[in-house]
């Protein structure tokens, strides 16, 4: 593993969304801010971030944004956050709400987060330590059905298909909602999701619906195979438990150095008495 990333991008966050399938849980409160294992879930995602280096963020807020910025603010004093309002999240989707974070971002490389996505930190260190421009996490160990956004991606693992609508027989297996986009993506992706949604139809679309976009037009995206590792979407009541289950813990930011010397400590073999 490389911990000698010069250059950490920017997080782009996602959530503005109700979270109505989840109630009664998130009748009186934001989905991203439940407690999964004793962390709250978007703290658990900013911390993941921290651990990697990562200290610039974008949330993109709607439903409950208040709460979510008084969480933020009192739990991370310092730290660099802009907040992007989607005042019609009631009416749109994820695509739109990725597109407002265009004027923030600008030209930067970013990450981008679902809120709802709780995970392992070594899934955002290898995805952050990938020197592929354009990335997508994949896990192939998952159930494909209509829900999912499922991956085709060639023997070299470029993407060449990504989308709900994917033959699941065919593919390598679900995007897990966390990417990478270069510098250079990140301009055409924005511009890809504007002139989306200049058509109100297109106002419920996912974001996912111009990364398929971009790879009709020949701009590469990789999948990043994280199978094995830990990580679960909140979209239901099973899911909330599942994820409880999984992420029993407090989560702590951890730097690159103290993984390193956890990394090295838990490979070494074990000294004889």
């Amino acid at each position: 593993m490389n911990y000698d990333n010069n250059r950490p991008p920017m997080a782009v966050i996602l959530a503005a969304g109700i979270g109505s399938r989840l109630s009664p849980l998130t009748d009186t409160s934001a989905k991203c801010l439940l407690s999964v294992g004793g962390s709250v879930i978007l703290e658990r995602m900013i911390r993941n971030c921290l651990s990697c280096g990562m200290s610039q963020f974008v949330l993109v807020l709607g439903h409950r944004a208040e709460e979510i910025k008084q969480f933020v603010d009192k739990t991370f004093r310092g730290i660099r956050v802009t907040y992007v309002i989607n005042d019609r999240y009631r009416e749109t989707n994820t695509g739109y709400s990725l597109m407002l974070a265009s004027t923030v971002v600008g030209t930067a490389e970013f990450i981008k987060f679902d809120a709802d996505v709780v995970f392992d930190t070594k899934i955002l260190r290898e995805l952050v330590d990938s020197n592929l421009p354009n990335v997508l996490c994949i896990d192939r160990n998952i159930a494909l059905a209509d829900e999912e956004v499922k991956v085709i991606a060639d023997d070299e693992m470029l993407v060449r298909e990504i989308g709900k609508s994917v033959d699941a027989t065919t593919a390598l297996g679900e995007s897990i909602g966390i990417e990478k986009i270069s510098a250079a993506t990140g301009p055409q992706l924005f511009a890809e999701l504007t002139e989306m949604m200049k058509s109100p139809r297109n106002a419920q679309e996912y974001y996912e619906a111009a990364y398929a976009r971009l790879v009709e037009k020949g701009v590469p995206f990789h999948a990043l195979d994280i199978t094995g590792m830990n990580w679960t979407e909140i979209d239901t009541a099973e899911d909330f438990a599942t994820a409880n289950e999984m992420f029993g813990k407090p989560i702590t930011t951890v730097s690159r150095g103290q993984q390193r010397a956890m990394d090295e400590a838990s490979a070494a073999p074990a000294r004889s008495k």
